[in-house]
């Protein structure tokens, strides 16, 4: 547990940084909010015994060096990550704290391997990014299915989602996404990110019961495609997304999620299918849960916790899959997360 250390919060009066916020607490740590809009922190700071709130601008390396004092671990959840991520990493290196955030951005992600894997190896710094429902749950459910693979041929993570209630931050990232993309799609295949005009295909997912079989997109490409590969021989990553899902996500009037519960989370359930095939062996894990941004939380929070406690494989920028061992960390998101692995 956290025995009263501190870790800094950036965007910590976001959806998600509320989460975040709140597990840390739970699990014994003290939350520093830290953001750059110093009105926007003073609801949650009321609400949230521990040091002032620290404003931090990403292009004031100072102000963040501030934000970042005396903490033991730094959780970004400040999007787009595609401006947040290089300078709050830089700070936490700076500091020689670990790094975790919940980037879902797939550019931001490849951004965060390519250019701070040698200095955060040298500095001898954990460096986590999309430690969150995409790219981080992803890759440890196909890290536990490959079991003693050390490659596989393909790797398919399918999205079942009940519905897909976008926070304000989703939407940003999104468009700063496909800004970066010129409006192209993007997809992981051959063993490398191709960016593509082609329609998206729809096909059936037979997702386990209770859900069933459902129609999905094809090449929904999340942040998996950059997690699973960073560190396991597999040339073809493809995810999936239910139709009704997707459909949320591009109607610009759907609204923000509500709560329904006493922790916050709004009714979205969800289920995540990953099947990894190699020579014509399938193997499968899945996921069960309650809303992606808040379970997104105790990802974070634990991937903290064991950062801390030396439980890691490595050093450096690492996903999920590499740095922790997947199936241990998998049951240790219960009851938050139903995981199991299936033949």
């Amino acid at each position: 547990m956290g025995s009263g250390q501190m870790v800094a919060v950036y965007g910590a009066y976001g959806h998600t940084g509320r989460f975040v916020v709140a597990h840390l607490r739970e699990r014994g740590f003290v939350p520093v909010l830290c953001g750059r809009d110093a009105g926007k922190l003073t609801e949650p700071a009321a609400s949230c015994p521990g040091p002032e709130p620290r404003t931090a601008s990403v292009d004031d390396p100072v102000s963040l060096d501030r934000a970042l004092a005396d903490a033991v671990a730094v959780v970004n959840c400040a999007g787009p990550f595609a401006t947040t991520a290089a300078p709050v990493i830089e700070a936490a290196l700076r500091a020689k704290i670990p790094y975790v955030d919940v980037a879902a951005e797939i550019e931001a992600n490849a951004d965060t391997f390519a250019h701070f894997a040698e200095h955060a190896r040298a500095a001898d710094v954990a460096v986590v990014p999309a430690m969150a429902f995409y790219g981080g749950l992803g890759d440890l459910l196909a890290t536990a299915a490959m079991g003693d693979w050390t490659g596989a041929d393909e790797v398919h993570v399918a999205y079942g989602l009940s519905s897909w209630h976008p926070t304000e931050g989703t939407r940003a990232a999104g468009q700063v996404s496909g800004e970066r993309r010129n409006g192209r799609r993007v997809r992981y295949t051959k063993g490398r990110l191709e960016y593509h005009d082609d329609a998206l295909p729809t096909l059936t997912w037979p997702f386990p019961d209770p859900m069933g079989p459902r129609t999905v997109i094809g090449d929904f490409t999340m942040a998996d495609v950059v997690t699973v590969p960073s560190h396991l021989a597999v040339p073809e990553v493809r995810t999936y997304m239910t139709t009704e899902a997707a459909g949320d996500l591009a109607a610009p009037d759907t609204p923000a999620p509500t709560a329904v519960d006493e922790r916050g989370r709004s009714a979205q359930t969800f289920v995540v299918d990953v099947v990894v095939r190699s020579g014509g062996v399938e193997r499968r894990a899945v996921a069960r849960g309650q809303d992606i941004y808040a379970v997104t939380a105790p990802l974070a929070v634990e991937a903290v916790d064991r950062i801390l406690t030396g439980r890691i494989r490595t050093v450096g920028v690492a996903s999920a899959g590499e740095i922790f061992d997947a199936p241990d960390f998998l049951r240790a998101l219960s009851p938050h997360i139903v995981f199991e692995l299936r033949p």
